[in-house]
């Protein structure tokens, strides 16, 4: 539903409003007159006739009274509909576009950090907030930062080893010590970006034969780690694997202040020509147990059983953490019009339209690294098609293929992306992420200059999510002007996590910076200013609005 449409309904309603004061007023008056005897009874009678037709025909013509809608339930769809497309508190003029603006931080093999697996902790830090000064500068809002590339840790756990791609060597931590991600949740925080932390379910092993630590759970269950191809691959079936990885993401919820739990693609892996999955020896076990699944039914049923669980263990412990996934961008061959492909669906055995259909994610990713032409695999018609299965109105933040534009894409191919994702608002397509952060990090044939003054040259907050939480935080107050400075009073309330400054011009308000909680004053040029709260799922509060000479 457009602006345009909700203002000519509430003018509607306002008439009608106003008609009934009117005969209101009317049905008063001629109340006082009869109570003074100044009337005769045929024009008693008369008058309350002509005030039962009158208010028989606004009944007819006010459908709120004439039926039994609910005003409250109307406006609050209303509302729910425009949060979700990011449109907050319209009524004052003030407001912005939101969007999801994320980029995949992998660390797998050193791909975006730490760059090499034997750096200092100085460095590794230095490199980090290198990385986050460019999402800022980028006005990028969202880190989805790999903690668990195959059974190993970017973080302090005592249920799974150190990862040798932080330290050089699995199970040693750093030295000096410190928490990779705790440090990165308190830096991307303070430059008002979420963290999501990324886990892959199941892998063990990416290549190599190094030793596992005793506690990698290749170690613990070496009955379910299967060698495939180069890779060690744990068992999705076994519920030992279920429950470690379900353990590790729960600790990691519980433990720190993430935004967001991140899955990628990653659930039985990319099938290797030749190279059955060796999972003959558990099925068997399964059928003689009595199941009676068929061998690829069961190994869907596996994955479907264990997204359920995350998505209902992060809600019960911390119901604000999103729960996001960024499948494959393919769901079958065929679904999307012309679309050939991997069959996801038989491949991976990831049933994505289902979880989509149960709401069991907050947001979806799909990786549409296509090009918007080619007939095969179409950018457009791929993204169509995931928003078409969304009954649950999820947000859609499109996974978008930075990498190629090293040797493959120009640079208008991302821009033209971005504008087709954001001619989607409507069907909730609400953003995009981008693999990976090196082409950023190195400004790769001058990615960071388009972005910069065409695709993001303002900041944005990222799109709240209703079904999670609606309730806007307190207005800032005590707010001062003084010598070209705004200052207000910090809030008491704990779930502050930025403050948004709006700037009037001849063209409307417009976002021109975030700051984050622990700033209460900023200096600025003359002008008019709102000032707002936002809590930590990006509700806006009420605005203090002042004028700065």
């Amino acid at each position: 539903m457009n602006w345009n449409s909700i203002q000519q309904q509430n003018r509607f309603w306002s008439m009608k409003i106003k008609r009934l004061k009117s005969l209101t007023r009317s049905v008063h008056n001629h109340i006082q007159r009869f109570r003074l005897g100044k009337i005769t009874r045929f024009q008693r009678y008369f008058a309350l006739s002509l005030c039962c037709v009158f208010l028989g025909l606004t009944l007819i013509q006010f459908p709120v009274l004439s039926t039994s809608v609910n005003i409250a339930t109307f406006r609050q769809e209303q509302s729910d509909n425009l949060l979700a497309q990011g449109i907050v508190n319209p009524a004052s003029g003030i407001s912005h576009q939101r969007e999801f603006r994320g980029v995949w931080v992998a660390t797998v093999a050193n791909i975006d950090w730490p760059s090499k697996s034997n750096l200092s902790v100085d460095q590794q830090k230095f490199e980090l907030i290198a990385i986050l000064n460019r999402m800022q500068e980028l006005n990028l809002n969202a880190l989805i930062l790999q903690v668990r590339p195959n059974g190993d840790a970017l973080y302090s756990s005592s249920i799974e080893p150190w990862s040798a791609w932080l330290t050089g060597s699995q199970g040693t931590p750093p030295n000096p010590y410190y928490d990779p991600l705790q440090f990165a949740i308190e830096e991307a925080h303070k430059r008002n970006i979420e963290l999501h932390a990324w886990f892959n379910p199941y892998r063990a092993r990416l290549r190599g034969n190094a030793p596992f630590a005793p506690n990698h759970m290749a170690s613990r269950f070496p009955q379910y780690a299967y060698q495939y191809g180069d890779l060690v691959w744990m068992e999705p079936g076994a519920r030992e694997v279920q429950d470690q990885t379900f353990n590790v993401i729960m600790d990691v919820v519980q433990r720190y202040d993430i935004d967001g739990i991140h899955l990628d693609d990653y659930f039985y892996p990319y099938p290797k020509d030749g190279i059955p999955f060796p999972d003959s020896q558990i099925y068997n076990a399964y059928r003689a147990a009595g199941g009676t699944l068929g061998l690829k039914d069961w190994r869907r049923q596996n994955v479907n059983l264990m997204i359920k669980r995350i998505h209902d263990g992060i809600k019960a412990t911390k119901p604000y953490v999103k729960f996001g996934i960024s499948p494959f961008g393919i769901y079958r061959p065929g679904a999307a019009p012309g679309t050939v492909g991997l069959d996801q669906y038989d491949s991976l055995y990831a049933d994505v339209k289902l979880w989509i259909e149960q709401g069991w994610m907050d947001y979806l990713s799909p990786q549409l690294y296509w090009k918007i032409d080619p007939p095969q695999q179409s950018y457009p018609v791929l993204l169509d098609w995931w928003l078409q299965h969304n009954p649950q109105r999820r947000h859609v933040y499109t996974g978008n293929a930075l990498y190629r534009i090293d040797n493959e894409w120009p640079v208008s191919e991302l821009q033209r992306q971005v504008a087709i994702s954001r001619q989607r608002l409507a069907q909730l397509s609400l953003g995009n992420i981008f693999f990976s952060m090196k082409i950023f990090r190195d400004n790769r044939q001058g990615v960071n200059d388009i972005f910069k003054s065409v695709i993001y040259p303002t900041p944005a907050l990222v799109p709240p999510m209703p079904w999670l939480d609606n309730q806007p935080p307190q207005t800032p107050s005590d707010i001062q002007v003084s010598s070209g400075m705004i200052s207000w009073s910090p809030s008491a309330e704990t779930d502050i996590r930025s403050w948004a400054i709006y700037q009037q011009f001849s063209n409307g308000w417009q976002l021109v910076k975030v700051v984050d909680k622990n700033t209460t004053s900023i200096r600025v040029n003359p002008g008019s200013y709102a000032i707002r709260a936002v809590d930590r799922m990006g509700n806006e509060s009420l605005e203090q609005v002042v004028s700065v000479s």
